[in-house]
């Protein structure tokens, strides 16, 4: 590929990252008046005051501008984190038990107590990561103790992982789903998946033993238990001993476990352990490539071992296949995973970023059309996956050119 072209490409994706991600978030969604950050925005950003807020768009707020100020050292993505830090300890923690409420109301108060470990995975990190970016020695101990938390309460003694979700004071309950659209399985792919990124990135500020321990038995157990090694898909919703629950196919979360899973084995160092995830990260993303990608670059949201089952593309899964592919393609070299990295990012280009109003739209039917009712800003739509594709993308394709 021409070195003209993935130039051009870099900079487009990185005056999309500059110009028009990360300044809509600062722009739009800050609620100076209240402290906070607006928890609903729809595509003609109209605000719903009254909506519930999660501690789930805070903490990925905070990941996204502490990684974009460590990248660019621009202050103005520094006060964005601080604002997300100081919202995220005034609302969200839970002084008296530990670890971070699920969702407060619009006046702060807080409704759903419950310790979902993903949302505790995602506090890990974006504290690490603005340990880094701040230099602040607190947000560190407090992904630490979180980290500690998860191990003592979450990890589930009989056949290794994590559970789902667990009480306030970190006790059993029977519901344990991430969102209404998930099972009530005690296990998912979803929730490990980001456990091994939370602790992938604090142990490369904190290379504790035990950390390093837990992490390499995730990995083994994403290897062993999650991923299919027949399809190389990943199973999604598990019982305690493993058995799958699920036969659907979520091709965002295949891709972007695939890069995740490399990341998790370089910062672990073994490099048997490494060689193995190398091989399935571009196992991945060719059945990515072949099952999941539509003829105009564009990821489906969802399939089962007969095809596909949900035709949509929405914004995360075509950001995770932008890093996944560029990943396949350091690994490969293969041009084939080049070309399909800029192809999903052409479609981006043409179907999700909304040049009148800004960032992206969540997603679009398979012929195009906007996805109805569906907003900008909300409880899951948030800067994490379009702001981590900018910034990982800007600096795979610099790797790419500097080695062309």
């Amino acid at each position: 590929m021409q070195t003209s072209a993935l130039n051009a490409t870099l900079q487009h994706i990185e005056a999309d990252l500059r110009q028009n991600i990360l300044p809509f978030w600062i722009n739009r969604v800050v609620d100076q008046a209240g402290g906070t950050f607006h928890g609903s925005l729809t595509n003609d950003l109209t605000i719903d005051p009254a909506t519930e807020r999660g501690s789930l768009l805070t903490t990925r707020i905070l990941w996204t501008y502490a990684a974009a100020y460590r990248q660019y050292r621009d202050p103005a993505y520094l006060a964005m984190a601080d604002h997300a830090y100081a919202d995220l300890f005034a609302r969200y923690h839970d002084v008296q038990h530990g670890g971070f409420y699920w969702s407060i109301a619009s006046d702060g108060k807080v409704l759903r107590d419950r310790k979902q470990i993903y949302g505790q995975a995602f506090a890990i990190y974006a504290l690490s990561e603005y340990h880094a970016a701040s230099g602040r020695r607190e947000p560190l101990d407090q992904a630490i103790a979180t980290y500690r938390l998860i191990e003592q309460h979450a990890r589930e003694p009989q056949h290794g992982g994590y559970l789902e979700a667990l009480g306030r004071a970190w006790e059993s309950i029977t519901d344990m789903r991430l969102s209404a659209m998930d099972q009530n399985d005690p296990k998912s792919q979803n929730t490990l998946l980001h456990i091994m990124e939370a602790y992938t990135n604090l142990l490369r500020l904190w290379p504790d033993a035990g950390l390093r321990r837990a992490l390499t038995e995730l990995v083994e157990t994403m290897l062993t238990h999650v991923v299919n090694s027949t399809t190389s898909h990943l199973g999604l919703f598990f019982g305690n001993d493993w058995k799958v629950n699920s036969d659907k196919i979520s091709y965002g979360h295949d891709i972007e476990a695939a890069w995740l899973l490399t990341d998790a084995a370089i910062a672990l160092g073994h490099p048997t352990l490494t060689s193995r995830v190398l091989t399935l990260a571009v196992k991945i993303a060719d059945v990515t490539l072949a099952e999941g990608t539509d003829t105009d670059g564009g990821i489906y949201n969802q399939g089962s071992p007969t095809g596909i089952t949900d035709f949509a593309k929405e914004w995360w899964p075509q950001a995770e296949a932008v890093i996944g592919f560029l990943n396949a393609y350091q690994i490969s070299h293969d041009e084939r995973h080049l070309a399909a990295a800029l192809h999903t990012w052409a479609f981006i280009d043409q179907h999700l970023v909304d040049r009148k109003n800004g960032e992206w739209f969540r997603g679009v039917t398979r012929d195009g059309h906007l996805l109805a009712n569906e907003l900008k800003v909300g409880f899951w739509k948030c800067p994490y996956h379009n702001g981590r594709m900018g910034l990982e993308a800007v600096r795979r394709l610099r790797s790419i050119l500097a080695k062309s």
